[in-house]
Protein backbone atom coordinates (compact mmCIF):
# COMPACT_ATOMS: atom_id res chain seq x y z
CA UNK A 1 0.00 0.00 0.00
CA UNK A 2 1.41 3.47 -0.28
CA UNK A 3 0.42 6.23 1.52
CA UNK A 4 2.31 8.91 -0.17
CA UNK A 5 3.52 10.49 -3.76
CA UNK A 6 7.07 9.61 -3.51
CA UNK A 7 8.94 12.36 -5.86
CA UNK A 8 12.66 12.71 -6.56
CA UNK A 9 13.86 15.35 -7.54
CA UNK A 10 16.91 16.60 -10.57
CA UNK A 11 19.96 15.26 -9.66
CA UNK A 12 23.39 16.82 -10.02
CA UNK A 13 25.66 15.51 -12.72
CA UNK A 14 28.26 13.11 -10.58
CA UNK A 15 31.75 15.23 -10.35
CA UNK A 16 34.44 14.04 -12.56
CA UNK A 17 37.63 13.22 -10.66
CA UNK A 18 40.46 14.09 -12.22
CA UNK A 19 43.22 11.56 -10.78
CA UNK A 20 45.86 14.49 -10.84
CA UNK A 21 49.49 13.89 -9.47
CA UNK A 22 49.38 12.79 -5.70
CA UNK A 23 45.50 12.59 -5.33
CA UNK A 24 43.95 9.89 -3.41
CA UNK A 25 41.44 8.87 -6.28
CA UNK A 26 44.80 8.11 -8.61
CA UNK A 27 46.69 6.22 -5.72
CA UNK A 28 43.59 4.12 -4.96
CA UNK A 29 42.94 3.16 -8.85
CA UNK A 30 46.52 2.10 -9.47
CA UNK A 31 46.17 0.18 -6.15
CA UNK A 32 42.99 -1.41 -7.51
CA UNK A 33 44.24 -2.37 -11.25
CA UNK A 34 46.90 -4.28 -9.11
CA UNK A 35 44.81 -5.97 -7.30
CA UNK A 36 42.60 -6.84 -10.25
CA UNK A 37 45.30 -7.95 -12.45
CA UNK A 38 46.71 -10.07 -9.51
CA UNK A 39 43.47 -12.57 -9.64
CA UNK A 40 42.06 -14.43 -12.28
CA UNK A 41 38.57 -13.77 -11.86
CA UNK A 42 36.10 -16.81 -12.57
CA UNK A 43 32.77 -15.24 -14.08
CA UNK A 44 29.50 -16.91 -14.15
CA UNK A 45 26.43 -16.15 -15.71
CA UNK A 46 23.57 -14.47 -13.51
CA UNK A 47 20.29 -16.23 -14.31
CA UNK A 48 17.65 -15.78 -11.21
CA UNK A 49 20.42 -14.39 -9.26
CA UNK A 50 22.17 -17.59 -9.38
CA UNK A 51 25.63 -18.36 -10.24
CA UNK A 52 25.66 -20.09 -13.15
CA UNK A 53 29.09 -22.26 -14.48
CA UNK A 54 28.81 -24.25 -17.68
CA UNK A 55 32.46 -25.32 -17.30
CA UNK A 56 32.75 -23.68 -20.92
CA UNK A 57 34.55 -20.75 -20.59
CA UNK A 58 36.77 -18.17 -22.84
CA UNK A 59 39.82 -16.39 -21.78
CA UNK A 60 39.49 -12.42 -21.01
CA UNK A 61 42.81 -10.70 -22.26
CA UNK A 62 43.47 -6.36 -21.95
CA UNK A 63 43.34 -5.48 -25.38
CA UNK A 64 46.79 -3.77 -25.10
CA UNK A 65 48.32 -6.57 -23.35
CA UNK A 66 47.21 -9.94 -25.01
CA UNK A 67 49.60 -11.87 -22.60
CA UNK A 68 47.84 -11.34 -19.43
CA UNK A 69 44.71 -13.51 -18.14
CA UNK A 70 42.33 -11.42 -16.37
CA UNK A 71 40.46 -14.42 -16.08
CA UNK A 72 37.92 -16.73 -18.10
CA UNK A 73 33.84 -16.64 -18.62
CA UNK A 74 31.41 -19.62 -18.92
CA UNK A 75 29.52 -19.23 -21.85
CA UNK A 76 26.23 -20.83 -22.53
CA UNK A 77 23.54 -21.83 -25.33
CA UNK A 78 20.00 -21.85 -25.87
CA UNK A 79 19.25 -23.37 -22.57
CA UNK A 80 20.58 -20.95 -20.43
CA UNK A 81 18.84 -18.58 -22.74
CA UNK A 82 15.35 -19.89 -21.88
CA UNK A 83 16.38 -20.47 -18.19
CA UNK A 84 16.70 -16.67 -18.34
CA UNK A 85 13.53 -15.95 -19.96
CA UNK A 86 11.97 -18.71 -17.36
CA UNK A 87 13.61 -16.56 -14.67
CA UNK A 88 12.39 -13.31 -15.52
CA UNK A 89 8.63 -14.35 -16.44
CA UNK A 90 8.73 -15.68 -12.69
CA UNK A 91 10.01 -12.30 -11.01
CA UNK A 92 7.66 -9.95 -13.57
CA UNK A 93 4.51 -10.15 -11.18
CA UNK A 94 6.07 -9.30 -7.91
CA UNK A 95 8.83 -6.59 -9.48
CA UNK A 96 5.77 -5.08 -11.33
CA UNK A 97 3.52 -4.65 -8.20
CA UNK A 98 6.88 -3.18 -6.11
CA UNK A 99 6.13 0.05 -4.87
CA UNK A 100 8.07 3.04 -7.32
CA UNK A 101 10.06 4.53 -4.26
CA UNK A 102 11.36 0.77 -3.34
CA UNK A 103 12.02 0.35 -6.86
CA UNK A 104 13.64 3.49 -7.42
CA UNK A 105 15.55 3.32 -4.14
CA UNK A 106 17.43 0.24 -5.38
CA UNK A 107 18.95 2.11 -8.35
CA UNK A 108 19.86 5.28 -6.38
CA UNK A 109 21.97 2.73 -4.04
CA UNK A 110 23.54 1.47 -6.58
CA UNK A 111 24.86 4.57 -7.71
CA UNK A 112 26.01 5.51 -4.34
CA UNK A 113 27.99 2.21 -4.77
CA UNK A 114 29.89 3.10 -8.20
CA UNK A 115 30.28 6.78 -6.79
CA UNK A 116 32.05 5.80 -3.44
CA UNK A 117 32.94 1.38 -2.58
CA UNK A 118 33.12 0.50 -6.46
CA UNK A 119 34.53 3.68 -8.58
CA UNK A 120 38.13 2.28 -8.68
CA UNK A 121 36.57 -1.31 -9.46
CA UNK A 122 34.36 -0.62 -12.13
CA UNK A 123 36.82 1.62 -13.90
CA UNK A 124 39.46 -0.68 -13.04
CA UNK A 125 37.69 -3.29 -14.85
CA UNK A 126 36.78 -0.76 -17.42
CA UNK A 127 40.11 -0.26 -17.86
CA UNK A 128 42.13 -3.68 -18.16
CA UNK A 129 38.59 -5.51 -20.31
CA UNK A 130 38.64 -2.49 -23.13
CA UNK A 131 41.59 -0.38 -23.33
CA UNK A 132 40.11 3.04 -21.79
CA UNK A 133 42.68 5.06 -20.02
CA UNK A 134 41.70 6.73 -16.47
CA UNK A 135 39.85 9.44 -17.63
CA UNK A 136 37.92 7.49 -20.44
CA UNK A 137 36.70 4.99 -17.76
CA UNK A 138 36.18 8.17 -15.20
CA UNK A 139 33.41 9.82 -17.41
CA UNK A 140 32.37 6.40 -18.70
CA UNK A 141 31.47 3.69 -16.09
CA UNK A 142 31.43 6.28 -13.20
CA UNK A 143 29.88 9.17 -14.08
CA UNK A 144 28.25 8.23 -17.17
CA UNK A 145 26.28 5.34 -15.71
CA UNK A 146 25.93 6.83 -12.17
CA UNK A 147 23.84 9.80 -14.16
CA UNK A 148 21.85 7.30 -16.14
CA UNK A 149 20.79 5.68 -12.93
CA UNK A 150 19.73 9.06 -11.05
CA UNK A 151 18.50 11.12 -13.59
CA UNK A 152 16.62 8.40 -14.79
CA UNK A 153 15.15 7.75 -11.60
CA UNK A 154 14.01 11.67 -12.03
CA UNK A 155 12.60 11.06 -15.16
CA UNK A 156 10.41 8.47 -14.48
CA UNK A 157 9.26 9.62 -11.16
CA UNK A 158 8.11 12.95 -13.68
CA UNK A 159 6.65 10.81 -15.76
CA UNK A 160 4.49 8.97 -13.32
CA UNK A 161 2.99 12.53 -12.04
CA UNK A 162 1.71 13.27 -15.62
CA UNK A 163 -1.69 13.07 -14.96
CA UNK A 164 -5.06 13.06 -17.50
CA UNK A 165 -7.61 16.24 -16.32
CA UNK A 166 -10.74 15.63 -14.85
CA UNK A 167 -14.59 16.57 -15.89
CA UNK A 168 -17.05 17.38 -13.35
CA UNK A 169 -18.08 14.16 -11.62
CA UNK A 170 -15.39 12.18 -13.07
CA UNK A 171 -11.93 11.31 -11.97
CA UNK A 172 -9.56 10.38 -14.67
CA UNK A 173 -5.90 9.01 -13.82
CA UNK A 174 -3.23 7.42 -16.11
CA UNK A 175 -1.75 4.13 -14.78
CA UNK A 176 2.20 3.44 -16.51
CA UNK A 177 2.93 -0.17 -16.68
CA UNK A 178 5.51 -1.92 -17.56
CA UNK A 179 5.54 -4.16 -20.96
CA UNK A 180 3.15 -7.20 -21.19
CA UNK A 181 6.07 -9.70 -21.19
CA UNK A 182 10.03 -9.22 -21.07
CA UNK A 183 12.88 -6.99 -22.70
CA UNK A 184 16.30 -7.95 -24.39
CA UNK A 185 18.90 -6.04 -23.88
CA UNK A 186 21.98 -6.28 -26.49
CA UNK A 187 25.00 -4.03 -24.96
CA UNK A 188 28.63 -2.92 -26.93
CA UNK A 189 31.84 -3.09 -25.80
CA UNK A 190 32.90 0.32 -26.06
CA UNK A 191 30.80 2.05 -22.76
CA UNK A 192 30.86 0.42 -19.31
CA UNK A 193 27.30 2.70 -18.85
CA UNK A 194 25.42 1.63 -22.05
CA UNK A 195 25.80 -1.43 -20.80
CA UNK A 196 24.56 -0.97 -17.44
CA UNK A 197 22.03 1.64 -18.73
CA UNK A 198 20.35 -0.19 -21.31
CA UNK A 199 19.01 -3.02 -19.10
CA UNK A 200 18.53 -0.86 -15.88
CA UNK A 201 16.31 1.76 -17.63
CA UNK A 202 13.48 -0.88 -18.90
CA UNK A 203 13.87 -2.45 -15.78
CA UNK A 204 13.72 0.76 -13.52
CA UNK A 205 9.65 0.63 -15.60
CA UNK A 206 8.96 -2.04 -14.03
CA UNK A 207 9.91 -4.78 -16.91
CA UNK A 208 11.90 -7.87 -16.19
CA UNK A 209 14.95 -8.26 -19.04
CA UNK A 210 17.09 -10.96 -20.47
CA UNK A 211 21.25 -8.64 -20.89
CA UNK A 212 23.20 -9.99 -23.13
CA UNK A 213 26.28 -7.64 -23.20
CA UNK A 214 29.25 -8.37 -25.45
CA UNK A 215 32.18 -10.87 -25.10
CA UNK A 216 34.70 -8.02 -24.73
CA UNK A 217 32.75 -5.86 -22.26
CA UNK A 218 31.91 -9.53 -20.11
CA UNK A 219 35.00 -7.64 -17.27
CA UNK A 220 33.00 -4.59 -16.49
CA UNK A 221 29.57 -6.08 -16.94
CA UNK A 222 29.88 -8.66 -14.41
CA UNK A 223 31.16 -5.95 -11.62
CA UNK A 224 28.66 -4.17 -12.35
CA UNK A 225 25.93 -6.95 -11.72
CA UNK A 226 27.50 -7.82 -8.65
CA UNK A 227 26.83 -3.84 -7.38
CA UNK A 228 23.03 -4.16 -8.54
CA UNK A 229 23.03 -7.68 -6.42
CA UNK A 230 24.03 -5.72 -3.93
CA UNK A 231 22.00 -2.52 -4.24
CA UNK A 232 19.39 -5.32 -3.30
CA UNK A 233 17.73 -6.07 -6.79
CA UNK A 234 15.56 -9.34 -6.98
CA UNK A 235 16.39 -12.65 -8.44
CA UNK A 236 15.35 -12.71 -12.03
CA UNK A 237 14.79 -9.12 -12.46
CA UNK A 238 18.02 -8.72 -13.90
CA UNK A 239 19.84 -12.03 -16.07
CA UNK A 240 23.04 -11.87 -17.45
CA UNK A 241 23.68 -14.44 -20.34
CA UNK A 242 27.06 -14.87 -22.29
CA UNK A 243 26.00 -16.75 -25.19
CA UNK A 244 26.12 -15.89 -29.19
CA UNK A 245 23.98 -13.12 -30.85
CA UNK A 246 22.47 -16.10 -33.21
CA UNK A 247 21.90 -18.59 -30.00
CA UNK A 248 20.37 -15.60 -28.09
CA UNK A 249 18.27 -14.24 -30.92
CA UNK A 250 16.56 -17.65 -31.96
CA UNK A 251 15.07 -18.37 -28.58
CA UNK A 252 13.95 -14.59 -27.71
CA UNK A 253 12.79 -13.78 -31.39
CA UNK A 254 10.81 -17.03 -31.35
CA UNK A 255 9.38 -16.67 -27.95
CA UNK A 256 5.52 -15.34 -27.27
CA UNK A 257 6.36 -13.05 -24.35
CA UNK A 258 9.18 -11.20 -26.24
CA UNK A 259 8.31 -7.79 -25.62
CA UNK A 260 11.12 -4.99 -26.26
CA UNK A 261 14.74 -5.09 -27.50
CA UNK A 262 16.79 -2.31 -26.20
CA UNK A 263 20.28 -2.28 -27.96
CA UNK A 264 23.23 -0.72 -29.26
CA UNK A 265 25.31 -1.90 -31.84
CA UNK A 266 26.02 -2.33 -35.22
CA UNK A 267 23.34 -1.00 -38.47
CA UNK A 268 23.32 -4.01 -39.95
CA UNK A 269 22.64 -6.31 -36.87
CA UNK A 270 19.83 -4.07 -35.85
CA UNK A 271 18.57 -4.36 -39.61
CA UNK A 272 18.45 -8.08 -39.04
CA UNK A 273 16.95 -8.17 -35.68
CA UNK A 274 14.32 -5.68 -36.54
CA UNK A 275 12.88 -7.71 -40.34
CA UNK A 276 13.27 -11.24 -38.19
CA UNK A 277 11.17 -9.46 -35.49
CA UNK A 278 8.71 -8.24 -38.46
CA UNK A 279 8.37 -11.65 -39.68
CA UNK A 280 7.30 -13.08 -36.18
CA UNK A 281 4.73 -10.07 -34.98
CA UNK A 282 1.45 -12.83 -35.09
CA UNK A 283 3.56 -14.79 -32.89
CA UNK A 284 3.71 -12.25 -29.52
CA UNK A 285 1.55 -11.65 -26.77
CA UNK A 286 1.93 -7.66 -28.02
CA UNK A 287 3.79 -5.57 -30.36
CA UNK A 288 7.30 -5.36 -29.17
CA UNK A 289 9.14 -2.13 -28.82
CA UNK A 290 12.25 -1.87 -30.61
CA UNK A 291 15.01 0.79 -29.64
CA UNK A 292 17.93 0.95 -30.94
CA UNK A 293 21.21 2.95 -31.32
CA UNK A 294 23.33 2.28 -34.25
CA UNK A 295 25.89 3.13 -36.35
CA UNK A 296 27.41 6.37 -36.69
CA UNK A 297 29.86 8.18 -39.38
CA UNK A 298 29.95 11.42 -37.24
CA UNK A 299 31.58 14.83 -38.72
CA UNK A 300 33.29 17.79 -38.36
CA UNK A 301 32.69 21.14 -40.94
CA UNK A 302 34.93 23.99 -40.26
CA UNK A 303 34.04 27.11 -41.72
CA UNK A 304 36.14 30.06 -42.59
CA UNK A 305 35.73 31.92 -39.83
CA UNK A 306 36.58 29.02 -37.51
CA UNK A 307 39.51 29.41 -34.49
CA UNK A 308 42.31 27.08 -35.67
CA UNK A 309 43.20 26.16 -32.28
CA UNK A 310 39.62 25.11 -31.64
CA UNK A 311 39.27 22.86 -34.71
CA UNK A 312 42.55 21.06 -33.80
CA UNK A 313 41.54 20.49 -30.59
CA UNK A 314 38.25 19.24 -31.71
CA UNK A 315 39.77 17.11 -33.91
CA UNK A 316 42.69 15.35 -31.68
CA UNK A 317 40.06 15.15 -29.09
CA UNK A 318 37.20 14.13 -30.94
CA UNK A 319 38.39 11.85 -33.10
CA UNK A 320 41.21 9.95 -31.20
CA UNK A 321 39.92 9.51 -27.40
CA UNK A 322 39.45 6.02 -26.90
CA UNK A 323 41.51 5.06 -30.15
CA UNK A 324 37.94 7.04 -32.31
CA UNK A 325 35.74 3.69 -30.57
CA UNK A 326 33.15 5.92 -29.44
CA UNK A 327 29.14 5.80 -31.42
CA UNK A 328 30.14 9.71 -31.39
CA UNK A 329 34.16 9.54 -32.99
CA UNK A 330 35.08 12.27 -35.49
CA UNK A 331 35.52 10.24 -38.43
CA UNK A 332 35.30 12.66 -41.22
CA UNK A 333 36.12 16.21 -41.23
CA UNK A 334 35.53 18.98 -43.76
CA UNK A 335 38.67 21.68 -43.80
CA UNK A 336 38.05 25.26 -45.31
CA UNK A 337 41.14 26.06 -48.18
CA UNK A 338 42.28 28.96 -46.14
CA UNK A 339 42.92 27.26 -42.89
CA UNK A 340 43.63 23.84 -43.84
CA UNK A 341 47.63 24.05 -44.13
CA UNK A 342 47.38 25.69 -40.90
CA UNK A 343 44.75 22.94 -39.24
CA UNK A 344 47.36 20.55 -40.61
CA UNK A 345 50.49 21.68 -38.75
CA UNK A 346 49.29 21.80 -35.48
CA UNK A 347 46.90 18.64 -35.81
CA UNK A 348 49.85 16.66 -36.66
CA UNK A 349 52.36 18.25 -34.12
CA UNK A 350 49.59 17.37 -31.46
CA UNK A 351 49.33 13.38 -32.95
CA UNK A 352 52.86 13.52 -32.54
CA UNK A 353 52.93 14.39 -29.40
CA UNK A 354 50.07 11.69 -27.95
CA UNK A 355 51.73 8.57 -26.63
CA UNK A 356 50.18 4.70 -27.01
CA UNK A 357 50.40 2.13 -24.29
CA UNK A 358 49.21 0.25 -21.54
CA UNK A 359 46.20 2.49 -19.46
CA UNK A 360 48.56 1.45 -16.53
CA UNK A 361 50.69 4.10 -17.79
CA UNK A 362 48.82 7.24 -16.82
CA UNK A 363 50.67 9.22 -19.72
CA UNK A 364 49.30 7.40 -22.61
CA UNK A 365 46.82 9.27 -24.14
CA UNK A 366 46.28 6.20 -26.80
CA UNK A 367 45.48 2.82 -25.71
CA UNK A 368 44.31 -0.75 -27.78
CA UNK A 369 41.39 -1.37 -29.91
CA UNK A 370 39.32 -3.86 -28.63
CA UNK A 371 40.20 -7.12 -30.17
CA UNK A 372 42.15 -8.57 -33.25
CA UNK A 373 38.70 -8.43 -35.31
CA UNK A 374 39.42 -4.74 -35.07
CA UNK A 375 42.57 -4.70 -35.71
CA UNK A 376 42.89 -6.25 -38.55
CA UNK A 377 40.04 -4.45 -40.35
CA UNK A 378 41.43 -1.04 -39.52
CA UNK A 379 44.86 -1.87 -41.05
CA UNK A 380 42.92 -3.08 -44.44
CA UNK A 381 41.78 0.35 -44.74
CA UNK A 382 45.28 1.54 -43.56
CA UNK A 383 47.25 -0.50 -46.37
CA UNK A 384 44.52 0.71 -48.76
CA UNK A 385 44.90 4.46 -48.07
CA UNK A 386 48.96 3.89 -48.64
CA UNK A 387 48.29 2.16 -51.79
CA UNK A 388 46.14 4.97 -53.25
CA UNK A 389 48.35 7.21 -54.40
CA UNK A 390 46.66 10.24 -55.52
CA UNK A 391 43.54 9.94 -54.52
CA UNK A 392 44.58 10.02 -50.45
CA UNK A 393 47.52 10.32 -48.62
CA UNK A 394 48.29 10.29 -44.99
CA UNK A 395 49.48 13.09 -42.96
CA UNK A 396 50.49 11.26 -39.88
CA UNK A 397 50.29 7.87 -38.54
CA UNK A 398 49.50 5.03 -40.06
CA UNK A 399 51.35 2.45 -38.17
CA UNK A 400 50.48 -0.95 -36.63
CA UNK A 401 51.44 -3.71 -34.35
CA UNK A 402 49.65 -6.26 -32.78
CA UNK A 403 52.62 -8.58 -31.19
CA UNK A 404 51.95 -7.35 -27.69
CA UNK A 405 48.22 -5.56 -27.82
CA UNK A 406 46.06 -3.99 -30.49
CA UNK A 407 47.54 -1.18 -31.15
CA UNK A 408 46.64 1.33 -34.46
CA UNK A 409 48.51 4.68 -34.51
CA UNK A 410 45.95 7.69 -34.63
CA UNK A 411 45.67 8.74 -38.14
CA UNK A 412 44.38 11.27 -40.49
CA UNK A 413 44.31 10.69 -44.54
CA UNK A 414 43.69 13.56 -46.56
CA UNK A 415 41.05 12.27 -49.23
CA UNK A 416 41.10 14.03 -52.42
CA UNK A 417 37.66 12.51 -53.44
CA UNK A 418 34.40 13.78 -51.03
CA UNK A 419 33.05 10.31 -51.37
CA UNK A 420 36.82 7.92 -50.55
CA UNK A 421 36.21 4.98 -48.83
CA UNK A 422 37.32 6.00 -45.61
CA UNK A 423 34.67 9.39 -45.61
CA UNK A 424 31.84 7.19 -46.18
CA UNK A 425 32.42 3.53 -44.23
CA UNK A 426 32.18 3.48 -40.46
CA UNK A 427 35.49 2.62 -39.12
CA UNK A 428 35.87 2.89 -35.32
CA UNK A 429 39.16 3.45 -34.96
CA UNK A 430 41.52 6.47 -34.32
CA UNK A 431 41.19 7.16 -38.28
CA UNK A 432 40.08 10.51 -39.14
CA UNK A 433 39.54 11.29 -42.56
CA UNK A 434 40.05 14.93 -44.11
CA UNK A 435 38.52 16.31 -47.46
CA UNK A 436 39.77 20.43 -48.09
CA UNK A 437 37.04 22.58 -49.69
CA UNK A 438 36.69 25.66 -51.26
CA UNK A 439 36.67 27.88 -48.27
CA UNK A 440 33.61 30.06 -50.53
CA UNK A 441 31.47 27.22 -51.22
CA UNK A 442 30.51 26.46 -47.55
CA UNK A 443 26.62 25.63 -48.03
CA UNK A 444 27.75 23.09 -51.08
CA UNK A 445 29.86 21.54 -48.68
CA UNK A 446 27.09 21.58 -46.19
CA UNK A 447 24.85 19.79 -48.52
CA UNK A 448 27.25 17.40 -49.16
CA UNK A 449 27.95 16.44 -45.60
CA UNK A 450 24.54 15.71 -45.54
CA UNK A 451 24.07 13.03 -48.54
CA UNK A 452 27.84 11.65 -47.59
CA UNK A 453 26.78 9.08 -45.32
CA UNK A 454 23.61 6.86 -44.19
CA UNK A 455 24.20 7.35 -40.55
CA UNK A 456 22.89 10.60 -38.56
CA UNK A 457 24.13 10.73 -35.16
CA UNK A 458 26.86 13.32 -34.55
CA UNK A 459 28.26 16.06 -35.98
CA UNK A 460 29.60 19.51 -35.06
CA UNK A 461 30.23 23.01 -36.46
CA UNK A 462 33.30 24.95 -35.92
CA UNK A 463 32.76 29.02 -36.96
CA UNK A 464 33.04 32.17 -35.31
CA UNK A 465 30.57 33.55 -38.03
CA UNK A 466 27.03 33.38 -36.35
CA UNK A 467 25.38 33.07 -40.36
CA UNK A 468 27.33 30.29 -40.51
CA UNK A 469 26.07 28.68 -37.97
CA UNK A 470 22.76 28.62 -38.13
CA UNK A 471 23.09 27.99 -42.02
CA UNK A 472 24.65 24.88 -40.63
CA UNK A 473 22.17 24.19 -37.85
CA UNK A 474 19.49 24.23 -40.50
CA UNK A 475 20.74 22.64 -43.70
CA UNK A 476 21.95 19.83 -41.44
CA UNK A 477 18.34 19.30 -39.75
CA UNK A 478 18.52 15.92 -39.71
CA UNK A 479 22.24 14.83 -40.51
CA UNK A 480 23.07 14.42 -36.72
CA UNK A 481 20.72 13.89 -33.96
CA UNK A 482 23.58 15.12 -31.39
CA UNK A 483 25.11 18.89 -32.89
CA UNK A 484 27.45 20.49 -31.54
CA UNK A 485 28.38 24.25 -31.86
CA UNK A 486 32.11 25.02 -31.56
CA UNK A 487 33.35 21.77 -30.00
CA UNK A 488 33.79 18.28 -30.53
CA UNK A 489 31.36 16.19 -31.69
CA UNK A 490 31.57 13.27 -28.50
CA UNK A 491 30.93 13.48 -24.82
CA UNK A 492 27.36 13.58 -24.63
CA UNK A 493 26.07 14.35 -20.80
CA UNK A 494 23.15 12.62 -19.41
CA UNK A 495 20.61 15.34 -18.30
CA UNK A 496 22.40 17.99 -20.70
CA UNK A 497 22.84 16.13 -24.11
CA UNK A 498 20.26 13.46 -24.61
CA UNK A 499 21.78 11.05 -26.59
CA UNK A 500 20.77 9.23 -29.95
CA UNK A 501 20.72 10.10 -34.11
CA UNK A 502 18.37 8.91 -36.29
CA UNK A 503 18.55 7.48 -39.81
CA UNK A 504 20.90 4.78 -40.11
CA UNK A 505 21.96 5.63 -36.60
CA UNK A 506 19.06 4.22 -35.01
CA UNK A 507 15.60 5.24 -33.49
CA UNK A 508 16.83 8.08 -31.73
CA UNK A 509 14.89 7.40 -28.43
CA UNK A 510 17.57 9.54 -26.54
CA UNK A 511 19.35 7.91 -23.93
CA UNK A 512 19.34 9.58 -20.39
CA UNK A 513 16.23 11.12 -21.12
CA UNK A 514 12.81 11.02 -20.35
CA UNK A 515 11.78 10.05 -23.89
CA UNK A 516 13.80 6.64 -23.19
CA UNK A 517 11.64 5.73 -20.43
CA UNK A 518 8.25 6.06 -22.40
CA UNK A 519 9.07 3.23 -24.53
CA UNK A 520 9.45 0.90 -21.37
CA UNK A 521 5.88 1.97 -20.39
CA UNK A 522 2.88 0.75 -21.03
CA UNK A 523 -0.31 3.44 -20.38
CA UNK A 524 -3.47 2.77 -19.30
CA UNK A 525 -6.38 5.23 -19.07
CA UNK A 526 -8.89 4.34 -15.98
CA UNK A 527 -11.61 6.81 -15.93
CA UNK A 528 -14.05 6.78 -12.89
CA UNK A 529 -17.68 8.29 -12.73
CA UNK A 530 -19.11 9.15 -9.75
CA UNK A 531 -22.49 9.56 -10.61
CA UNK A 532 -23.50 6.63 -13.60
CA UNK A 533 -25.73 7.55 -16.42
CA UNK A 534 -29.03 5.48 -15.44
CA UNK A 535 -31.04 6.55 -18.80
CA UNK A 536 -29.92 6.09 -22.00
CA UNK A 537 -31.65 8.78 -23.55
CA UNK A 538 -30.12 12.28 -24.09
CA UNK A 539 -31.96 15.46 -24.15
CA UNK A 540 -31.53 16.64 -27.69
CA UNK A 541 -34.02 13.45 -28.17
CA UNK A 542 -36.53 15.85 -26.72
CA UNK A 543 -38.43 17.82 -29.01
CA UNK A 544 -39.99 20.10 -26.37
Amino acid sequence: MQYGDFYYPLPVNEPVLNYAPGSPEKKRLKEVLQELKSTQVDVPMYIDGKEVRTGKTKDIHPPHEISHLLGKFHTGDASHVKMAIEAALAAKEKWAALSWENRANIFLKAADLLATKYRPYINGTTMLGQSKNAYQAEIDSACELIDFLRFNVHYLSEIYRQQPISGPGVNNRLEYRPLEGFVFALTPFNFTAIGGNLPTSAAMCGNVVVWKCANTQVYSAQMFMRILQEAGLPDGVINLVFVDGPTAGDVIFNHRDFAGLHFTGSTGVFNGMWEIIGRNTNMYRTYPRIVGETGGKDFVIAHKSADVDAVVTALARGAFEFQGQKCSAASRAYLPSNLAAEIKTKLIAEIQTMKMGSVENFTNFINAVIDEKSFDKLKGYLDAAKQEGSSASIWVGGGCDKSKGYFIEPTVIEAKDPKYTTMCEELFGPILTVYVYDENKFEETLRLVDETSEYALTGAVLARDRHAVELATNLLRNSAGNFYVNDKPTGAVVGQQPFGGARGSGTNDKAGSALNLYRWLSARTIKETFNSPTDYRYAFLQED
